[in-house]
Protein backbone atom coordinates (compact mmCIF):
# COMPACT_ATOMS: atom_id res chain seq x y z
CA UNK A 1 0.00 0.00 0.00
CA UNK A 2 1.35 3.39 -1.49
CA UNK A 3 1.73 5.84 1.78
CA UNK A 4 0.16 9.75 2.03
CA UNK A 5 3.99 10.46 1.34
CA UNK A 6 5.05 8.98 -1.56
CA UNK A 7 1.49 9.91 -3.30
CA UNK A 8 2.25 13.58 -2.05
CA UNK A 9 5.27 13.21 -4.46
CA UNK A 10 3.72 11.51 -6.95
CA UNK A 11 0.78 13.47 -7.57
CA UNK A 12 2.98 16.53 -7.52
CA UNK A 13 4.24 15.67 -11.38
CA UNK A 14 2.98 17.86 -13.75
CA UNK A 15 -0.34 15.23 -15.30
CA UNK A 16 0.00 12.42 -12.85
CA UNK A 17 -3.43 13.56 -11.03
CA UNK A 18 -4.78 13.21 -15.06
CA UNK A 19 -3.24 10.00 -15.29
CA UNK A 20 -4.54 8.37 -12.60
CA UNK A 21 -7.78 9.72 -13.12
CA UNK A 22 -7.94 7.81 -16.53
CA UNK A 23 -6.09 4.57 -14.83
CA UNK A 24 -9.09 4.31 -12.42
CA UNK A 25 -6.45 2.49 -10.52
CA UNK A 26 -5.76 2.54 -5.82
CA UNK A 27 -7.96 2.28 -3.53
CA UNK A 28 -11.31 4.33 -3.88
CA UNK A 29 -11.02 6.25 -0.74
CA UNK A 30 -7.23 7.32 -2.02
CA UNK A 31 -8.30 8.23 -5.06
CA UNK A 32 -11.16 10.66 -3.55
CA UNK A 33 -8.75 12.06 -0.67
CA UNK A 34 -6.60 12.86 -3.88
CA UNK A 35 -9.05 13.90 -6.61
CA UNK A 36 -8.29 11.49 -8.96
CA UNK A 37 -10.79 11.65 -11.09
CA UNK A 38 -12.31 13.22 -14.29
CA UNK A 39 -14.66 15.26 -11.60
CA UNK A 40 -13.08 15.54 -8.36
CA UNK A 41 -16.10 17.47 -6.83
CA UNK A 42 -18.75 15.19 -7.46
CA UNK A 43 -16.59 12.25 -6.42
CA UNK A 44 -15.74 13.95 -2.76
CA UNK A 45 -19.09 14.76 -2.56
CA UNK A 46 -20.96 11.32 -3.06
CA UNK A 47 -18.25 9.31 -1.41
CA UNK A 48 -18.70 12.13 1.67
CA UNK A 49 -22.81 11.55 1.57
CA UNK A 50 -21.84 7.53 1.30
CA UNK A 51 -20.02 7.38 4.40
CA UNK A 52 -22.44 9.84 6.27
CA UNK A 53 -25.37 7.87 5.30
CA UNK A 54 -23.01 4.64 6.41
CA UNK A 55 -22.46 6.37 9.68
CA UNK A 56 -25.93 6.77 10.56
CA UNK A 57 -27.38 3.53 9.70
CA UNK A 58 -29.27 4.03 6.40
CA UNK A 59 -28.92 1.45 3.58
CA UNK A 60 -29.13 3.86 0.81
CA UNK A 61 -29.06 7.72 -0.64
CA UNK A 62 -29.96 9.88 -3.49
CA UNK A 63 -27.71 12.28 -5.51
CA UNK A 64 -28.39 14.98 -7.35
CA UNK A 65 -27.53 16.93 -10.90
CA UNK A 66 -29.18 20.10 -11.51
CA UNK A 67 -28.67 21.23 -14.98
CA UNK A 68 -27.78 17.89 -17.34
CA UNK A 69 -27.02 19.84 -20.37
CA UNK A 70 -25.11 17.40 -22.48
CA UNK A 71 -25.42 15.00 -19.87
CA UNK A 72 -21.54 13.82 -18.98
CA UNK A 73 -21.47 14.85 -15.86
CA UNK A 74 -24.72 12.60 -15.09
CA UNK A 75 -22.72 9.68 -16.41
CA UNK A 76 -19.98 10.49 -14.95
CA UNK A 77 -21.98 10.92 -11.30
CA UNK A 78 -23.47 7.15 -12.08
CA UNK A 79 -19.85 5.66 -12.76
CA UNK A 80 -18.76 7.23 -8.94
CA UNK A 81 -22.03 6.14 -7.67
CA UNK A 82 -21.86 2.53 -8.69
CA UNK A 83 -18.22 2.41 -7.33
CA UNK A 84 -18.62 4.25 -4.21
CA UNK A 85 -22.15 2.03 -3.43
CA UNK A 86 -19.94 -1.01 -3.68
CA UNK A 87 -17.20 0.38 -1.29
CA UNK A 88 -19.74 1.25 1.33
CA UNK A 89 -22.11 -1.32 0.60
CA UNK A 90 -25.16 0.90 0.13
CA UNK A 91 -27.61 2.01 -2.55
CA UNK A 92 -26.74 4.88 -4.20
CA UNK A 93 -29.81 6.47 -6.72
CA UNK A 94 -28.79 8.85 -9.68
CA UNK A 95 -31.23 11.73 -10.49
CA UNK A 96 -30.39 14.47 -13.09
CA UNK A 97 -32.65 17.70 -13.94
CA UNK A 98 -32.56 19.90 -17.09
CA UNK A 99 -35.10 21.74 -19.14
CA UNK A 100 -34.06 19.60 -21.82
CA UNK A 101 -34.17 22.45 -24.61
CA UNK A 102 -31.21 24.74 -23.13
CA UNK A 103 -31.63 27.41 -20.75
CA UNK A 104 -34.63 29.61 -20.49
CA UNK A 105 -35.00 33.51 -20.85
CA UNK A 106 -32.92 35.10 -18.39
CA UNK A 107 -35.19 36.74 -15.83
CA UNK A 108 -33.47 39.81 -15.28
CA UNK A 109 -30.09 41.20 -14.02
CA UNK A 110 -29.81 39.22 -11.58
CA UNK A 111 -29.59 35.54 -13.86
CA UNK A 112 -26.76 37.38 -15.13
CA UNK A 113 -28.13 37.67 -19.07
CA UNK A 114 -23.92 39.05 -19.57
CA UNK A 115 -22.88 36.07 -19.16
CA UNK A 116 -25.46 33.14 -20.19
CA UNK A 117 -28.65 33.91 -22.26
CA UNK A 118 -32.06 31.72 -23.91
CA UNK A 119 -30.90 28.40 -25.50
CA UNK A 120 -27.59 27.75 -23.75
CA UNK A 121 -26.61 24.11 -22.96
CA UNK A 122 -29.43 22.38 -25.20
CA UNK A 123 -29.48 18.78 -24.42
CA UNK A 124 -29.92 15.95 -26.92
CA UNK A 125 -32.04 14.06 -25.13
CA UNK A 126 -32.29 10.42 -26.77
CA UNK A 127 -28.58 10.67 -26.83
CA UNK A 128 -28.14 10.62 -23.20
CA UNK A 129 -30.99 8.61 -22.18
CA UNK A 130 -28.73 5.81 -24.43
CA UNK A 131 -25.77 6.78 -22.67
CA UNK A 132 -27.50 6.54 -19.37
CA UNK A 133 -27.46 2.92 -17.35
CA UNK A 134 -29.55 3.51 -13.96
CA UNK A 135 -30.09 7.47 -13.68
CA UNK A 136 -33.62 9.38 -13.64
CA UNK A 137 -33.62 12.06 -15.81
CA UNK A 138 -36.41 15.06 -14.61
CA UNK A 139 -37.26 16.90 -17.85
CA UNK A 140 -39.06 20.47 -17.26
CA UNK A 141 -38.72 23.80 -15.37
CA UNK A 142 -37.70 23.17 -12.38
CA UNK A 143 -40.65 25.11 -10.82
CA UNK A 144 -42.36 22.15 -11.60
CA UNK A 145 -40.05 18.91 -11.68
CA UNK A 146 -38.43 19.70 -8.15
CA UNK A 147 -41.69 19.14 -6.46
CA UNK A 148 -42.81 16.08 -8.70
CA UNK A 149 -39.40 14.79 -7.32
CA UNK A 150 -40.18 15.49 -4.03
CA UNK A 151 -43.66 13.69 -3.85
CA UNK A 152 -42.60 10.60 -5.33
CA UNK A 153 -40.76 7.96 -3.29
CA UNK A 154 -37.16 8.10 -2.96
CA UNK A 155 -34.09 7.51 -1.01
CA UNK A 156 -32.64 10.49 1.44
CA UNK A 157 -30.95 13.27 -0.67
CA UNK A 158 -26.95 13.25 -0.13
CA UNK A 159 -25.17 14.89 -2.69
CA UNK A 160 -26.45 17.35 -5.20
CA UNK A 161 -24.89 19.23 -7.90
CA UNK A 162 -26.39 23.15 -8.42
CA UNK A 163 -25.26 23.71 -12.41
CA UNK A 164 -28.16 25.90 -13.53
CA UNK A 165 -26.27 29.39 -13.70
CA UNK A 166 -29.13 31.41 -13.72
CA UNK A 167 -29.98 32.88 -9.92
CA UNK A 168 -33.68 32.68 -10.65
CA UNK A 169 -33.54 28.55 -11.63
CA UNK A 170 -31.43 28.17 -8.83
CA UNK A 171 -33.80 29.76 -6.63
CA UNK A 172 -36.56 27.67 -7.15
CA UNK A 173 -34.27 24.84 -7.27
CA UNK A 174 -33.36 24.95 -3.92
CA UNK A 175 -37.07 23.95 -3.19
CA UNK A 176 -35.48 20.78 -3.16
CA UNK A 177 -34.39 21.41 0.55
CA UNK A 178 -38.12 22.38 1.52
CA UNK A 179 -39.65 18.83 1.57
CA UNK A 180 -39.65 16.43 4.94
CA UNK A 181 -36.65 15.86 6.60
CA UNK A 182 -36.99 12.11 5.73
CA UNK A 183 -35.92 13.17 2.29
CA UNK A 184 -32.63 14.21 2.80
CA UNK A 185 -29.18 13.48 5.16
CA UNK A 186 -28.51 15.74 8.02
CA UNK A 187 -26.32 17.05 6.22
CA UNK A 188 -26.52 17.61 2.60
CA UNK A 189 -23.20 18.09 0.57
CA UNK A 190 -23.92 20.46 -2.61
CA UNK A 191 -21.56 21.46 -5.40
CA UNK A 192 -22.11 25.05 -6.50
CA UNK A 193 -20.91 25.32 -10.30
CA UNK A 194 -21.80 29.13 -11.06
CA UNK A 195 -19.91 30.98 -8.48
CA UNK A 196 -16.32 31.20 -9.97
CA UNK A 197 -15.73 30.96 -13.72
CA UNK A 198 -16.00 32.78 -15.71
CA UNK A 199 -13.86 35.90 -14.31
CA UNK A 200 -15.80 38.08 -16.54
CA UNK A 201 -19.50 37.39 -14.61
CA UNK A 202 -17.88 38.72 -11.60
CA UNK A 203 -19.95 36.73 -9.30
CA UNK A 204 -21.06 38.06 -5.86
CA UNK A 205 -23.85 37.61 -3.24
CA UNK A 206 -25.99 39.91 -5.13
CA UNK A 207 -26.30 38.07 -8.32
CA UNK A 208 -26.35 34.39 -9.74
CA UNK A 209 -26.23 31.70 -7.26
CA UNK A 210 -24.33 33.38 -4.52
CA UNK A 211 -27.21 35.28 -4.53
CA UNK A 212 -29.92 32.62 -4.37
CA UNK A 213 -27.41 30.59 -1.68
CA UNK A 214 -27.88 34.10 0.72
CA UNK A 215 -31.93 34.43 0.00
CA UNK A 216 -32.19 30.72 1.34
CA UNK A 217 -30.28 31.69 4.56
CA UNK A 218 -31.80 34.42 5.44
CA UNK A 219 -35.56 32.71 4.85
CA UNK A 220 -34.68 29.35 6.52
CA UNK A 221 -33.87 30.09 10.58
CA UNK A 222 -33.37 26.42 10.74
CA UNK A 223 -31.81 25.42 7.70
CA UNK A 224 -28.15 26.99 6.62
CA UNK A 225 -26.27 26.38 3.17
CA UNK A 226 -22.84 27.34 3.95
CA UNK A 227 -19.65 26.73 2.57
CA UNK A 228 -17.32 23.53 3.69
CA UNK A 229 -14.84 25.77 5.63
CA UNK A 230 -10.91 25.67 5.42
CA UNK A 231 -11.60 22.22 3.20
CA UNK A 232 -8.96 23.48 1.14
CA UNK A 233 -6.58 22.63 3.90
CA UNK A 234 -8.01 19.22 4.89
CA UNK A 235 -7.08 18.36 0.95
CA UNK A 236 -3.71 16.56 0.15
CA UNK A 237 -3.82 18.57 -2.94
CA UNK A 238 -5.93 21.91 -3.44
CA UNK A 239 -8.14 23.14 -6.65
CA UNK A 240 -10.81 25.71 -6.86
CA UNK A 241 -13.59 23.31 -6.71
CA UNK A 242 -12.56 22.85 -3.04
CA UNK A 243 -14.05 26.09 -2.41
CA UNK A 244 -17.24 25.22 -4.43
CA UNK A 245 -18.10 22.58 -1.95
CA UNK A 246 -21.19 23.65 0.50
CA UNK A 247 -22.98 21.70 2.97
CA UNK A 248 -27.07 22.30 3.58
CA UNK A 249 -27.46 22.02 7.34
CA UNK A 250 -30.62 20.86 8.16
CA UNK A 251 -30.10 21.33 12.27
CA UNK A 252 -33.49 20.14 12.73
CA UNK A 253 -33.07 16.86 11.13
CA UNK A 254 -34.19 14.56 14.08
CA UNK A 255 -30.45 12.85 12.99
CA UNK A 256 -28.74 16.07 12.99
CA UNK A 257 -27.30 15.79 16.32
CA UNK A 258 -26.17 11.97 15.91
CA UNK A 259 -22.75 11.06 16.78
CA UNK A 260 -21.23 9.77 14.20
CA UNK A 261 -17.35 9.34 15.22
CA UNK A 262 -16.37 5.92 14.52
CA UNK A 263 -15.08 3.56 17.34
CA UNK A 264 -12.08 3.28 18.36
CA UNK A 265 -9.14 5.05 20.67
CA UNK A 266 -7.92 6.07 17.45
CA UNK A 267 -10.75 8.44 16.71
CA UNK A 268 -11.85 8.99 20.46
CA UNK A 269 -8.88 9.72 22.10
CA UNK A 270 -5.94 11.67 22.06
CA UNK A 271 -2.84 9.84 21.42
CA UNK A 272 0.07 9.79 24.34
CA UNK A 273 3.39 10.45 24.02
Amino acid sequence: MIGNRVLDHLTGIPGSLGLWSRLGIGSLPARVRYGAFDRPHYAYGIYSAADLAKRLGMPAIAVVELGVAGGNGLVAMEGIAAEVATHFGIRIEVYGFDSGTGMPPAQDYRDLPHVWAQGFYKMDEPALRARLSSAQLFIGNVAETIPAFAAQAHPPVGFVAFDLDYYSSTKLALGLFDASPASRLPRVYCYMDDIIWPEYACHNEFVGELLAISEFNSEHAHMKLCPLHLLKHMRRRQFPWNDQIYVLHDFKHPMYAQNVTREGSEYREIPLG
